[in-house]
């Protein structure tokens, strides 16, 4: 909803970019205009942060390089992960980012 607040941001075009009907979109905005969404408030989540081991390679081998991923989400947020990073936790960790105001 914040998205369509925006100058020259259509609810139509916001909509489709989140793959959402746009009556569901001006419902919801109705409905905050009424109070009626809640006050959901900053999500924060908890967040472990572990050191990574360094492995060094057999002399004989050359250096693993892994390929870094950037994802631009907007907003002014990126997240980079590796090539190794796991799947399902990345799509969980999106969904949150995402729904963040």
């Amino acid at each position: 909803m914040e998205e369509t607040l925006q100058p020259a941001v259509t609810v139509t075009e916001v909509a489709r970019r989140h793959g959402l009907a746009p009556s569901v979109v001006f419902t919801w905005r109705r409905l905050a205009r009424e109070g009626r969404l809640g006050d959901a408030g900053p999500v924060f989540m908890p967040v472990e942060i572990t050191p990574v081991l360094a492995q060094t390679p057999p002399a004989a081998s050359p250096p693993r390089r892994t390929g870094v991923i950037e994802i631009v989400l907007g907003r002014g947020r990126r997240i980079r992960v590796d090539r190794e990073v796991d799947a399902e936790a990345l799509r969980r960790v999106l969904q949150v980012v995402e729904s963040l105001p």
